[in-house]
């Protein structure tokens, strides 16, 4: 049988394959309430045959939104949206996930197809905050406020009770978005962050919000659920976060109680002419901190094919593959990869209402 379509364990959570919805924004939220959009489009993957589906980034404040349409976990009322989707993506045999996450700089701007720009804060925008009084750039001009201590404990609190939510919905999967340019990466890229106290400057002083952070979290989330996060490895930019540098940071987070890193990899400014695009081009990074960190890894970003994903899997560089723009254009690629792949009984997975009609 396929090595991606071997079930995976970690801690109590069992997934029925190594295949993983990534969490994708899907801008569809009103003041951070998932709706019908979202039921849809995480329940339809589930269906698809998804061994893990992880909820797109989810604020845990307003200004933490990349957008006014953002998900949310800044309110209790935004527990039970959640909880209905998790329940259906777990009667299908979906782990259900969801990520964590705080936009920083990048907050307050407008969905991709109406611009993807800041917000004006008197056309419902908000004023950002960030380590360092520094813009992002390009579309993004606004300069955040640079954040005091007291901004800093705030979040890190916001992010705990986030988490205390994500049980409360009954979510088995929790992931921290520490990529992307957002708040975290912010401070721990010296590209973002020229901090002169312990929050800034040494490498033990940009990961300390990473670190804890994460500490607040494991605190807080039950030690039988993996607690995961979503990790910019590289920044692709000379003066930014190296590979050498994560692997430290991911061996530091393992041994405060990280069971799993999701490789992922820049955008802490616009320029993004050095990332090296290319099928799979993060399997390398996956592999190598997978061996070197001792950890258990995700590898995502342009995988497509199923036998690629198979020998991500199968050659061990990667745990788990991390599926985005290919799950939007084919919900049911775990079935169809199984049937390339010569899975005996492929229609199995998916249900039963499907598989009758489809059965191979």
């Amino acid at each position: 049988m396929a090595v991606l379509f071997q079930e995976f364990r970690l801690k109590d959570a069992v997934l029925r394959n190594r295949i993983a919805v990534s969490p994708m924004c899907q801008y569809s939220s009103d003041n951070g309430f998932l709706n019908d959009w979202h039921f849809v489009h995480l329940g339809s993957r589930a269906v698809g045959g998804a061994g893990l589906v992880i909820v797109e980034a989810t604020a845990v404040t307003p200004d933490g939104r990349i957008s006014p349409a953002d998900s949310g976990i800044y309110l209790d009322e935004h527990v039970e949206p959640l909880a209905r989707i998790v329940r259906f993506m777990k009667h299908h045999g979906a782990v259900a996930g969801i990520q964590l996450a705080h936009a920083g700089r990048k907050a307050s701007a407008n969905k991709p197809w109406e611009g993807d720009n800041h917000i004006d804060s008197d056309h419902g925008g908000w004023d950002t905050i960030a380590p360092s009084a520094l813009a992002f750039g390009g579309t993004l001009p606004k300069v955040p406020k640079a954040m005091t201590l007291e901004d800093i404990s705030h979040i890190q609190q916001a992010f705990v009770k986030g988490a205390q939510r994500a049980l409360a919905a009954g979510f088995e999967w929790l992931e921290l978005h520490f990529a992307h340019g957002y708040l975290a990466h912010e401070f721990y890229s010296p590209l973002a962050n020229q901090r002169t106290d312990q929050y800034g400057g040494s490498f033990d002083n940009r990961i300390r919000f990473i670190m804890e952070t994460f500490a607040a979290v494991r605190s807080v989330w039950p030690e039988r659920l993996p607690l995961t996060a979503r990790l910019s490895v590289t920044d692709w930019v000379d003066g930014g976060v190296t590979l050498d540098e994560s692997i430290e940071l991911v061996s530091r987070l393992r041994a405060s109680g990280l069971d799993l890193l999701d490789v992922s990899q820049g955008f802490i400014t616009p320029d993004i002419s050095k990332i090296p695009w290319g099928p799979g081009f993060l399997i390398p990074a996956a592999s190598r901190i997978r061996r070197e960190a001792k950890i258990p890894t995700a590898a995502g970003w342009m995988i497509t094919d199923p036998q690629q994903a198979e020998d991500a899997v199968k050659n061990e560089h990667a745990d788990l593959v991390m599926l985005a723009r290919e799950m939007l254009r084919d919900p049911y690629w775990p079935y169809h990869a199984a049937v390339k792949l010569g899975v005996e009984n492929a229609s199995e997975i998916l249900p039963i209402q499907y598989a009758r009609a489809v059965k191979r």
